[in-house]
């Protein structure tokens, strides 16, 4: 990845002040807020899902609505501590689709995806992770390429600019 903002990556306050008022795509104007990444700023693992939901948007915080129910269950099931992980999300802000009162997640676009990859880029060099685990297609094709295929690689762990 590379960075297309002009920051000092290593602050991670002032990156996330910063990502608050995003406007690099048009996922802001529908969305409650932006949802950065939560954690110790010296965890040795990184989760990086696809974006907030419908709880992580109204709440603020990443993987605390179902989704995060799940991923509190598997961490749990391995013998991770969640308070010692970084979690966050390739995108920042909820896309989603009305269905009456309901907010139906949509999957984001490629514009979308990279719109947000700086911010993700300096949340992966400020936090330095010795490894980073990609949750779900979209965020490994953000990371890996578009040629990842979850199907054939799943599981599989990649090498990448000093994280694995």
């Amino acid at each position: 990845m590379t960075s297309q903002l002009p920051f000092d990556a290593d602050d991670l306050e002032s990156l996330r002040a910063m990502a608050a008022d995003c406007t690099r795509c048009g996922l802001y104007r529908d969305a409650t807020q932006t949802v950065f990444g939560a954690g110790p700023t010296d965890a040795d693992l990184m989760l990086v899902g696809e974006q907030p939901g419908d709880q992580e948007d109204r709440q603020g915080a990443p993987f605390v609505g179902p989704a995060g129910a799940v991923l509190d269950n598997a961490l749990r099931d391995v013998g991770i501590e969640r308070d010692r992980t970084y979690v966050t999300n390739i995108v920042k802000h909820f896309k989603f689709t009305r269905r009456g009162k309901r907010r139906i997640h949509q999957t984001p676009n490629r514009e979308e995806v990279v719109a947000c990859q700086p911010w993700l880029e300096g949340e992966i060099a400020a936090i330095a992770p010795s490894v980073v685990v990609l949750l779900g297609s979209t965020a490994a094709k953000a990371i890996l390429g578009s040629s990842f295929k979850v199907t054939k690689q799943r599981g599989e762990m990649i090498l990448r600019d000093g994280y694995h």
